[in-house]
């Protein structure tokens, strides 16, 4: 990650590595001079993750509104999501509305990427995006998904992943990646399979951030989180996931 600067500014948590500083929210600079505070992973291997952007299902039920899309902006992106050059990217599923100084220990999956992807796909998720875009009908099931990256667990496994989604949708993934842009039988696209790569086209079931269009009469599989609850909340039968899981957040760093 480029993270220096001969400004002086400070534009990611990388630049702050120190062996005293411990996880929390530190003050950060773009290089257009807009100043945030996000929360810096300062203790995963590595050091110096930047939290970036997070996605939530605040209304499950709330299916095909505006709000419920990964273009959205309800969804969090801080301006290091689009003005940072990164190379890998960590993911934290967090219960939600634990408190922040929780986060860590309270995940219930934590893992991150080691092989340096984002550089091939313009630096950041903003212009893979652009790459891949998270439109309807832009491209097939299995013909035009985008790039899968195995992961590095810090905490759980790839069984546990597995475990969490639908007992439907195991035999349509292989967990221990992290795959984006994926399209489903509908060409409807979701933006991010976290903890998975595709080998099916049910991909509503176990992947996130459902864009553009859902031609389906049945809108169950609207949302940022699609159709984790195809067969009822949190009841984790057939093609529903887990409680644990649809109750999380999903945090995503730069390094």
């Amino acid at each position: 990650m480029s993270c220096s600067s001969d400004s002086g500014f400070v534009p990611c948590c990388r630049a702050l590595e120190a062996p005293h500083l411990s996880d929390g929210i530190y003050t950060l600079r773009t290089e257009n001079g807009e100043i945030y505070q996000t929360f810096c992973d300062m203790t995963t291997k590595g050091c110096g993750w930047t939290l970036v952007a997070s996605m939530h299902d605040n209304n499950v039920y709330g299916k095909c509104i505006d709000g419920d899309r990964w273009s959205s902006h309800d969804n969090y992106k801080n301006p290091g999501y689009y003005d940072l050059q990164a190379q890998d990217l960590s993911v934290w599923h967090v219960t939600n509305k634990t408190p922040l100084k929780e986060w860590k220990n309270r995940s219930i999956l934590r893992y991150h990427t080691e092989t340096g992807f984002l550089s091939s796909e313009g630096g950041n998720l903003f212009k893979l995006y652009q790459k891949y875009p998270v439109k309807y009908g832009a491209g097939f099931c299995k013909t035009n998904n985008g790039p899968a990256v195995p992961i590095i667990y810090d905490y759980g496994d790839a069984q546990q992943t597995a475990n969490y989604y639908s007992p439907n949708s195991r035999s349509k993934f292989i967990a221990g990646y992290i795959q984006f842009r994926v399209f489903n039988n509908e060409k409807a696209a979701m933006a991010l399979c976290s903890g998975v790569k595709v080998t099916g086209c049910n991909t509503k079931t176990y992947c996130i951030g459902g864009g553009g269009f859902f031609p389906e009469a049945n809108p169950a599989q609207c949302g940022d989180f699609p159709a984790f609850d195809w067969n009822g909340y949190g009841t984790h039968q057939h093609w529903s996931i887990s409680k644990e899981m649809i109750e999380s957040t999903v945090l995503l760093f730069y390094r």
